[in-house]
């Protein structure tokens, strides 16, 4: 890391065009890759990142420039540049910097380094023959293992200086059924912010055995019907309809800017009572958490909706500024090559009081979406268009039968007040998410939800 004394220097450089504030975030950051396919390792990469990215704030005018050369000389170099592509008419000194330390509730037992590779090789060839060896209709697995320890230094002209260590691991299995020139898939991708003993307790096997046979029951499945009907979503990755189709819509990202449907509706009725809506950074070794946030912010447990009213946004520095709301611990970033916006963490709908006996009992036709696929999203409107990677008929109150090939086809302003009835089976999933500041490390999650009414896209008539 930078001695603190070149940092004090770099943070008043870039103050000295009359900027309002200042930031220098540094990395360092080691990732290594596996994959598999074809039940042979065909790549792995170890690389280093590197480098500090500089902000000001001229107003609410933010000004962004990273190096990955970090001496004295070119620190200030690329200071005088950010301070430079401003004007104002301030002459401040920044804060004495004061080194401020989190106790971490991600505790990590054992160090990727520490394991020998033949170990790691072993464990995704363990994955790969459990869905080989599930089906005949398997043709194809592929796995990709990664483990990531990134350090960051953060510092600013207010005098906050601190630092993070976040150490992530993650395995994505993808296993493909073949039949008849038909092919389904069948995937998963935990992952948690913690050592190699994630990988030691997962349960590899299992993992193999379960995408193989979502991919082979969707493969022998029957078609979804369409039409418009009552839809259950399964827990855990089904919470990705609400991520993508109104979390994004509670960033400051796009609420400082007035492209939000939510902007102006604080304080408001946005979902139905059974809605209680969780954005959390603090929760131990979860893939979305942070001890701190990339602006060096204690991250935080931000209540969203309660109870179908809307109480929060998640807000990062600058868009906290633009629209008067304290930061959430919510600004993050991909790398040092990307300003810091506000992000989500660990997001999720809160458990209810009913159960998926109750849901499916209340349904004469409909269908049931264990587990939810990929799909898209107009941010400023806020429709969507999901996949259902794994579903079920329901007739007369009961599961049926396995269909494949169904969409949910919504709007998330809309689906909000549809939602009729919430399980106490809460359950999260982790994924990536893309924005203006990069790829980084969300869960989504909720626990299993009633949709009273939602168009399904299917080749079948009800």
């Amino acid at each position: 890391m930078i001695k603190k004394s070149i940092v004090e220097r770099v943070l008043q450089k870039a103050l000295s065009n009359g900027a309002d504030f200042s930031e220098i975030f540094l990395e360092d950051s080691t990732t290594s890759t596996m994959q598999l396919l074809d039940s042979k390792i065909v790549n792995s990469i170890t690389g280093n990142d590197y480098g500090v990215g500089i902000r000001v704030f001229y107003g609410h005018k933010a000004i962004y420039a990273y190096t990955n050369d970090v001496s004295e000389k070119s620190l200030l170099k690329v200071a005088e540049a950010v301070s430079k592509a401003g004007i104002g008419e301030k002459s401040l000194k920044i804060v004495p910097l004061t080194q401020t330390l989190y106790d971490s509730p991600h505790k990590i037992l054992t160090p990727f380094n520490s394991v020998p590779n033949q170990d790691k090789i072993a464990f995704v060839h363990l994955i790969d023959a459990a869905s080989r060896n599930f089906s005949d209709y398997i043709s194809q697995v592929s796995i990709n293992y990664m483990e990531k320890v990134q350090n960051v230094m953060i510092a600013n002209s207010e005098g906050l200086f601190t630092q993070d260590q976040r150490t992530y691991a993650r395995v994505y299995v993808s296993s493909i059924a073949h039949k008849d020139n038909q092919m389904q898939t069948g995937s998963e991708g935990p992952g948690a912010l913690m050592g190699y003993e994630f990988f030691k307790n997962l349960a590899a096997e299992e993992l193999g055995r379960t995408t193989a046979e979502r991919a082979v029951k969707m493969l022998l499945a029957d078609y979804a019907p369409s039409g418009k009907f009552p839809v259950i979503i399964g827990n855990a990755f089904g919470g990705v309809i609400f991520h993508e189709a109104c979390g994004h819509s509670l960033e400051t990202t796009s609420v400082a800017k007035g492209a939000s449907v939510f902007a102006d509706k604080l304080n408001t009725q946005i979902a139905n009572p059974c809605v209680t809506a969780i954005d959390d950074g603090t929760m131990p070794n979860r893939w979305g958490s942070t001890t701190v946030d990339d602006e060096g912010n204690p991250t935080q447990r931000t209540v969203l909706i309660d109870k179908g009213v809307l109480k929060s946004f998640m807000v990062d520095k600058l868009g906290g500024m633009k629209i008067g709301f304290p930061p959430t611990g919510s600004g993050r970033r991909q790398s040092y090559k990307f300003a810091p916006t506000s992000r989500m963490r660990n997001t999720y709908i809160d458990k209810g009081p009913d159960t998926i006996d109750d849901m499916i009992s209340s349904v004469g036709f409909g269908l049931y979406a264990k587990k939810m696929g990929g799909g898209s999203v107009q941010p400023g409107t806020g429709d969507f268009n999901f996949s259902v990677g794994e579903g079920y008929l329901i007739e007369g109150g009961k599961v049926t039968k396995p269909v494949r090939g169904a969409t949910l086809i919504g709007n998330g302003k809309d689906i909000l007040k549809r939602i009729s009835m919430v399980s106490d089976d809460l359950k999260l999933a982790e994924g990536m998410c893309g924005s203006q500041s990069g790829i980084v490390p969300t869960c989504v999650g909720q626990p299993t939800i009633k949709i009273e009414e939602i168009v399904v896209g299917g080749r079948k008539e009800k």
